[in-house]
Parts: C-alpha cells; structure tokens; sequence
C-alpha cells in the first residue's frame, strides 16, 4: 500500500512534535479547522519536513528562527519542545536566535530567549522527575 502525502505528513509530524501533541490536535479538529489541519500536515509535515535537503535538526533551527522573528511565540515554545526529537540542542537555539536579534532584531531575540529558557527549563525538570530524581542544578 503506498502512504498518501497525509500519511507521510502524519508520521513526520508525530516524530517531530510527539504523539502526545499530535493526538490533541487530532481530538481537537472540528469541521471547521479539518482542512487547514489537511493542509498543514500535506505541506509541512508531508512535504517540507519531509525534504532529505537538509536535516531535522537545521529544519528545527530554521523553523524556530523564523518564528521567533515572526513573534509567534506559541509555535515557538512548542517547537523548542520538538529539539528533543529533532536533534537541535539549546545551544543550537541560542545561536538561532543569536541570528534573529541580528536580522530581525533585539526585541524579538529577547522575547524568543525567554521563551526557549523557559521551554528548556521545564524539559530538564520534566525530565529530571521521570528519572526519580529532584537533583540540584547547581
């Protein structure tokens, strides 16, 4: 059976932000909202995530950049969150978002910084709780 551009979408979407995120999405899709959401997962996720062009990892930077200088902070959180799954690290977010201040400005760069410390934050926290552990950062 070959995988329509919606299944491929759909796989790519599930690796990059995680099942968990995928699955309120889908519970949250209304007549209304379903051919947008058709069309974010054949274009994104079935197209451009899809391109052996570059790697997930610089696609995560790229992404984040442009939505940090976009002001789109409720993406940007959520795709500081997919660098679990795509291979960015925070270092790799700082120096993306180094670019934005540059390019797009000091304003946006700052407000992306707060956002992605506070996304990183809470992943180590997250992360430190399924490991049983509540250990100092110090």
């Amino acid at each position: 059976m070959t995988m329509t551009r919606k299944d491929i979408g759909l796989a790519t979407r599930r690796a990059v932000l995680g099942e968990a995120h995928v699955a309120r999405a889908q519970a949250a899709t209304t007549a209304f909202d379903a051919p947008f959401q058709d069309l974010i997962t054949e274009g994104a996720w079935g197209r451009v995530w899809t391109s052996e062009a570059i790697s997930r990892r610089e696609r995560s930077m790229l992404t984040i950049a442009l939505l940090a200088a976009l002001g789109h902070d409720e993406e940007l959180a959520m795709h500081c969150r997919a660098t679990a799954r795509t291979g960015a690290s925070a270092e790799d977010v700082r120096e993306a978002l180094m670019h934005v201040a540059i390019y797009a400005g000091v304003p946006a760069a700052n407000r992306a910084l707060k956002i992605a410390k506070a996304v990183f934050a809470e992943m180590a926290t997250e992360t430190d709780n399924a490991k049983g552990g509540d250990h100092d950062k110090g």
